[in-house]
C-alpha cells in the first residue's frame, strides 16, 4: 500500500500543471463610411490541421428587433463552415454583442470552458470580422497552450480589424 501511495503522489509532483492565462484585445476601427454597420467577430483556436479546438468569442447582433441576429453569422464564413452552424446560440459565455469602434478585451483562464480541456500544444488564433455592407477579414496568430513562458503575440488588420494583441501567461 506505501508503494502505491509513494508511486502515485511522485507521478502527480512529476506531471506540470497545465494552466495559463490568455489576454485577447481586438481593436474594432472607426471607419469613415456613409452606412456603418457593427462588424460580427468570431475567435476561435484551430489545431495544425485545421480543426477547431476551441470557439472562444463570438459577437454578434443579438439585440436585432425582429431577433434575426443569428441568421448573418454565416457572413463568418470560416468560422460557420468550421464550428458555426452546429453552435447553438446564444451560447453562455460565449456569444455576446457586436462592439463599437474602439478596443475590446477577451480575458479566459485555464479554468474557462474553451481552455479547461484544450490539449497542450501548437494552436492558430483566428479572429474573423465580417461587417454588412463591409467588408470580410480574418487573421490568424499562431501560439502554445499552454505557454511556457509570458509571451505577447499580434496581428493587424488591413479593413475590418485593427490591432489584435494576444498575452498569454503560464
Amino acid at each position: 500500500m506505501r508503494i502505491l501511495l509513494s508511486v502515485g503522489l511522485t507521478g502527480l509532483l512529476a506531471s506540470p500543471a497545465l494552466a495559463g492565462e490568455m489576454e485577447i484585445s481586438i481593436e474594432v476601427p472607426k471607419l469613415d463610411v456613409a452606412e456603418y454597420h457593427k462588424p460580427y467577430v468570431a475567435v476561435w483556436l484551430e489545431r495544425p490541421d485545421q480543426s477547431v479546438a476551441a470557439n472562444l468569442a463570438v459577437w454578434y447582433d443579438v439585440a436585432n428587433k425582429k431577433n434575426e441576429g443569428d441568421k448573418w453569422l454565416k457572413d463568418l464564413r470560416q468560422w460557420w463552415r468550421r464550428s458555426g452552424r452546429d453552435l447553438k446560440v446564444p451560447a453562455d459565455g460565449l456569444t455576446s454583442a457586436t462592439r463599437a469602434p474602439g478596443s475590446h478585451v477577451v480575458k479566459l483562464d485555464a479554468t474557462h470552458a474553451a481552455l479547461k480541456d484544450l490539449a497542450p500544444g501548437e494552436y492558430q488564433l483566428i479572429v474573423e470580422a465580417a461587417r454588412e455592407v463591409g467588408g470580410r477579414e480574418v487573421l490568424r496568430i499562431p501560439l502554445q497552450w499552454p505557454p511556457e513562458k509570458g509571451t505577447a503575440l499580434n496581428a493587424k488588420g488591413e479593413h475590418e480589424l485593427g490591432a489584435v494583441d494576444v498575452n498569454v501567461k503560464p
